[in-house]
């Protein structure tokens, strides 16, 4: 089992949620679709070469974003970072993959 953390735009979650979870991520026994969220603030300066999708390059930007969790099983974790990448408005997602020991 793994957990898969990511960081997206809060009025663009629930679109990379949904295509995550179309991975088969986000499944806990006879549930699935599940996932912690927590808001913050992100920021960025895209440079020379960057594309944002928010902001311009040489600036400073400050997002409201949402630290999306979920778990994933090891056969899907691939796939739903896949799902994550094409989904997510960023040309470079920041997400986070840990393997989780069942205890």
């Amino acid at each position: 089992m793994y957990k898969l953390a990511f960081f997206v735009p809060a009025e663009e979650a629930d679109t990379v949620k949904e295509a995550v979870f179309a991975s088969g991520a986000g499944r806990i026994g006879d549930y699935e679709a599940c996932c912690f969220q927590t808001a913050g603030t992100g920021q960025f300066r895209p440079t020379n070469g960057a594309d944002p999708h928010i902001g311009r390059v040489g600036e400073l930007e400050y997002v409201q974003e949402l630290k999306i969790e979920l778990v994933c099983h090891e056969t899907l974790i691939h796939d739903a970072v896949a799902a994550l990448k094409k989904a997510h408005p960023y040309e470079e997602p920041a997400y986070e993959v840990w393997r989780l020991e069942d205890l």
